[in-house]
């Protein structure tokens, strides 16, 4: 798990896929420089946040030209990027993908879309319905894009699977704006949020805002590393665009898991019967009483 990591806190520009693309070749150069092993950038980050009816003009399936010579980069090292992908029955998804090696390792479809607010993504794209964990050669990672990671159900499922690190693509607007606080609530919940997740995860937490203006709503960027201990190892200026980056060490985890077990006390067994019981399920309450062969 001993890797470099770099979050690209950029200004995609609504819309403009062409300029967007070329803007990461530049970000990645620089990362690359820096020796960075693996790239992260925020969530739609080839297309901007609220496209709405420019959802399906701007989408593209995973094979397109331009995805795969961004993709192709991932031979100078690992990386994260977002875009609208469109899929082969015609669904639009709010899609990262994981590059490694010059191909796709893993696409992962934003399951959570909100629908609240100034959100409609719910609208416009298709919810994924997975959350797969990624063996990358850096270590094992989880993607959660933005809302993703606002429900706990989403990260405990990637803890069970031991990631290494949880990667936050994120499109954060600024929110709290008029208060007399020291900084936006946006930026306060987001800090809980993810010391909560690092910390009852045990895990590694590399969120990677936007930053910039759409129709009037400002992106805050403040894009962050938190170590396994829940504490903030970097941040990146708030309303600029950054690149930050740190190392990441595996004696970190190792240490935050021999101190608190959490995951060897983990009880999915006990999750699984509860659920069936709320759900009403009986195929799986049945599947829950029934005695596994290998103990018998």
């Amino acid at each position: 798990m001993d890797c470099r990591v770099a979050l690209c806190q950029m200004r995609p520009k609504l819309g403009v896929f062409h300029d967007n693309l070329q803007a990461h070749h530049q970000w990645l150069d620089r990362c690359f420089a820096e020796d960075a092993q693996l790239a992260i950038f925020p969530e739609l980050s080839l297309t901007g946040y609220f496209l709405r009816d420019l959802t399906q003009d701007i989408a593209v399936s995973i094979h397109h030209p331009q995805i795969q010579e961004l993709v192709a980069r991932s031979k100078d090292g690992s990386l994260v990027f977002g875009f609208v992908e469109e899929s082969d029955d015609h669904r639009f998804y709010n899609t990262a993908i994981f590059a490694e090696d010059g191909a796709i390792l893993h696409c992962h479809r934003k399951v959570h879309l909100p629908d609240y607010g100034i959100f409609e993504e719910g609208r416009y794209f298709a919810s994924g319905q997975n959350f797969q964990s990624i063996p990358s050669k850096l270590g094992r990672f989880g993607l959660l894009i933005c809302e993703d990671a606002w429900h706990l159900s989403a990260g405990w499922l990637h803890f069970l699977q031991g990631v290494d690190a949880l990667i936050m693509p994120v499109a954060s607007p600024a929110r709290g704006i008029d208060t007399d606080q020291p900084e936006l609530s946006s930026h306060q919940s987001w800090r809980t949020l993810t010391a909560a997740q690092a910390l009852f995860f045990q895990t590694w937490v590399l969120r990677c805002n936007r930053v910039g203006f759409e129709d009037g709503t400002m992106f805050w960027g403040g894009s962050s590393i938190l170590n396994p201990f829940a504490a903030t190892i970097a941040e990146a200026n708030a309303e600029e665009e950054e690149l930050l980056i740190h190392s990441l060490r595996a004696d970190a985890l190792k240490r935050a898991r021999m101190q608190t077990p959490l995951l060897r006390d983990a009880k999915p067994d006990l999750v699984r019967l509860h659920l069936a019981r709320l759900l009403q399920d009986p195929d799986a309450l049945s599947a829950a009483y029934r005695p596994n062969p290998s103990q018998a």
